[in-house]
């Protein structure tokens, strides 16, 4: 069911992740940010807002993950924008077949995959959303994943963080590709902390739709994570707490992997951890 959470902007909570799928609202339809997760949410979405009578002129995901990346055939054929970086991970991703990558991941069987990562490259550097709405402005990163984007509503003075500024997920940092994965998150925190006093709502890709009196908050949670993860220092945080919320335990085993790749990087080639 879709929630209104300012003016023009409503969002879908998923059961999957608490993941969040946006809806903003234009002259002549919708713009679709981070369609998912099921097969049955995204009907439901569909049916929404047909009986709503909006259409889905746009789409957006904010970065190359598969829950993020999904479509389903009654959401219409809009074209589905992505950071051109975004776009070529996915794409490069999806090389092997949908198949491998559902079976490497292990992406549950509810989940439809005939659509996944069919994003159209927007051009490097594209700083809005081209579509019939507000205005939309594209802060581009490399903290989670490669081409990641938080997504900044201007007039409706909305923050989309995508995978950033949870309540439930700790800073996930991308440990494949990036030389220096954690720098690459603080420097995002400092893109995001460039906007926040112009920020009513944000909603991040997982966990807690909040106001402006917490996003500064959820920027200083992540940096004292990751602080002490950079510089070998012991951290707390309640969300590595196994018993801290009801069925997010797995995040402090996301925890645990992240010290010992960190720790691996460090002794194999020296690279900054």
């Amino acid at each position: 069911m879709l929630r209104q959470v300012a003016d023009g902007v409503l969002v879908h909570e998923s059961e999957f992740c608490q993941s969040n799928t946006v809806v903003v609202q234009g002259q002549g339809g919708v713009l679709l940010i981070d369609a998912g997760v099921t097969g049955d949410e995204l009907a439901c979405l569909a049916n929404d807002l047909s009986d709503s009578g909006q259409t889905v002129v746009a789409g957006f995901s904010t970065h190359p993950h598969w829950d993020h990346l999904l479509w389903h055939p009654r959401l219409g054929a809009a074209p589905r924008y992505g950071t051109a970086r975004c776009a070529t991970t996915a794409r490069d991703r999806l090389s092997g077949g949908v198949d491998a990558v559902a079976r490497a991941v292990g992406i549950p069987e509810e989940v439809p995959l005939d659509l996944l990562g069919e994003i159209t490259a927007l051009p490097a550097e594209t700083a809005q959303i081209p579509w019939d709405g507000p205005q939309v402005r594209i802060i581009e990163h490399q903290a989670h994943a490669p081409g990641h984007a938080a997504l900044f509503i201007e007039e409706r003075r909305v923050l989309v963080a995508g995978d950033m500024l949870s309540d439930v997920l700790i800073p996930m940092l991308d440990l494949n590709g990036a030389v220096d994965p954690i720098e690459d998150y603080l420097a995002a925190l400092r893109l995001l902390e460039g906007v926040a006093g112009d920020v009513d709502v944000f909603v991040p890709g997982h966990g807690s739709v909040s106001g402006a009196d917490e996003v500064h908050a959820r920027i200083a949670q992540d940096r004292a994570y990751l602080h002490p993860l950079r510089d070998g220092r012991a951290l707390s945080d309640p969300r590595v707490d196994p018993s801290a919320k009801n069925g997010w335990e797995w995040v402090a085993g996301v925890h645990e992997r992240q010290l010992q790749r960190l720790a691996q990087r460090s002794e194999r080639d020296g690279a900054p951890r």
